[in-house]
């Protein structure tokens, strides 16, 4: 963060100072929430959460060395007291991004946003300094954690927005003004908490209403619902996807015998071949949408495709490809689901393992509504369609939904099958397994179902799923 006094902070968020024997005493070190993370010259912010409240933790933090506590309260140490906790951070992040006058590139979709946040990020890192969201840190707190993490020196910061109902996204790009802004796709994410696409549609279209009449509008073309949101702006808008009329755009998309996306890279100001490290054809449209950002800040066509064939994996549980000494395969894919990102990662799983045995440990999609038992059962059907050798359904009534949808779109009688829990799906991997077999471990972020890929990878003892 910039360096800012107590006094200038204050004033900035509306707070009283209490107990600060100098308010010119100034911040230099990082804003965090955790008292953990506390480094000398930082402010902890303290917030009352449901299990832990973070004023416990102020005397601990100012022996860490914070400077003062953004408090709800006085805490017996130099704090600046607030009515609105969350509220005073997002001030404080939305005064220190108007400071610097830094590039902001903000992003969302129902699915994708993560990775292709740190596709965009490793790419603009060639090009200049670049701050962005970490994880998938994309919320109230997240967001303006991330922004106070920007300096004099940034010149770009990528910021990922998160939402769960209409409202959400004009919060967040309120606080960090975008000058780009990204939307990737409209799918079935949270369907049950939005109540349907069209509204869906309608949150992630506020992060295009927030951009001013010089900025960039970052839309997928091969999205109808993404595509209709050029209405809805009065920046300019720049297509990415593979439609003929797209700005940014993909030909001769291929896979390699690993399964890794290849193909030719085509921009308003030239063209290059990519070839991804990323495992997935569902990337190509994610490095798009990167190679669109890329060429709105400057960047040439060669440039951006040399970035994006070296570009990684930097957030854990998506897609993480690991090979055994047996020859076994482990993607763990995780971290969350949802019905496109599933019927990606199927796909992914199919082209990975031409040749070989293909296991697909799936658990339940949360939050689907009245769309889930015809959502599990579609994708317990796909996997019967795209030839998954097995598929292991790992948990409750949903699991048994997508079981359920393979045996009846085909006779595929002992090849799906429904477990209880991550143990029993443990439990039967070891035992059927065999060299060369390719698993993928995929559900809800809610369930766990990482801790079948741990097992697998880690040498959990036999009847014991490792607890990370």
């Amino acid at each position: 963060m910039i360096a800012l006094s107590l006094a200038e902070i204050a004033a900035i968020v509306g707070g009283q100072p209490h107990d600060i024997p100098d308010p010119s005493v100034t911040v230099t070190g990082p804003v965090v929430i955790d008292s953990r993370q506390v480094a000398a010259g930082s402010l902890f912010v303290a917030f009352a959460g449901e299990h832990v409240d973070g004023h416990d933790y102020a005397q601990r933090a100012f022996e860490a060395g914070a400077v003062a506590v953004l408090a709800a309260r006085p805490v017996g140490v130099p704090a600046i007291v607030v009515d609105d906790v969350q509220g005073a951070l997002g001030a404080l992040a939305r005064d220190v991004v108007r400071r610097l006058g830094t590039d902001v590139v903000a992003l969302t979709g129902s699915s994708g946003k993560t990775s292709t946040k740190d596709l965009i990020a490793q790419v603009l890192q060639r090009h200049a300094p670049t701050v962005f969201t970490p994880g998938s840190l994309n919320n109230e707190i997240g967001l303006p954690l991330t922004a106070l993490t920007a300096g004099p020196e940034t010149r770009h910061l990528v910021l990922e927005m998160g939402a769960r109902g209409v409202g959400h996204i004009r919060y967040l790009t309120g606080l960090t003004p975008p000058t780009i802004g990204l939307v990737l796709n409209v799918g079935s994410a949270h369907i049950g908490e939005f109540g349907g696409r069209e509204q869906i549609a309608l949150a992630k279209g506020e992060l295009v209403e927030s951009l001013p009449e010089g900025g960039c509008a970052v839309l997928n073309a091969d999205d109808p619902l993404v595509r209709a949101m050029a209405s809805r702006t009065k920046a300019r808008v720049l297509l990415f996807g593979e439609a003929e009329d797209a700005d940014v755009r993909a030909e001769n998309v291929r896979l390699t015998a690993a399964g890794q996306p290849s193909f030719s890279l085509h921009t308003p100001s030239g063209c290059g071949d990519v070839t991804l490290r990323l495992y997935g054809e569902h990337h190509v449209s994610n490095a798009l949408a990167a190679a669109a950002v890329a060429h709105e800040l400057g960047m040439s066509a060669d440039e951006i495709a040399r970035a994006l064939s070296e570009a990684g994996t930097l957030s854990r549980w998506r897609m993480e490809v690991t090979e055994r000494p047996d020859g076994v395969t482990v993607v763990n894919d995780a971290y969350n689901a949802n019905p496109e990102s599933m019927r990606a990662a199927l796909r992914a799983l199919v082209a990975m393992g031409k040749g070989r045995r293909t296991w697909a440990v799936l658990g339940p999609m949360a939050e689907l509504g009245d769309e889930s038992l015809t959502e599990h059962d579609a994708v317990g059907r796909l996997a019967v369609r795209l030839n998954v050798s097995k598929l292991v359904a790992v948990g409750g009534r949903e699991a048994s939904w997508l079981q359920l949808g393979a045996y009846n779109e085909g006779s595929w009688g002992e090849e799906s099958v429904h477990v209880s829990d991550a143990q029993a799906a443990v439990d039967l991997l070891r035992s059927e397994l065999r060299p060369g077999d390719v698993v993928l471990v995929k559900a809800s972020r809610s369930i766990g179902l990482e801790r079948v890929a741990f097992a697998l990878l880690d040498g959990a003892a036999e009847g014991e799923v490792a607890a990370r």
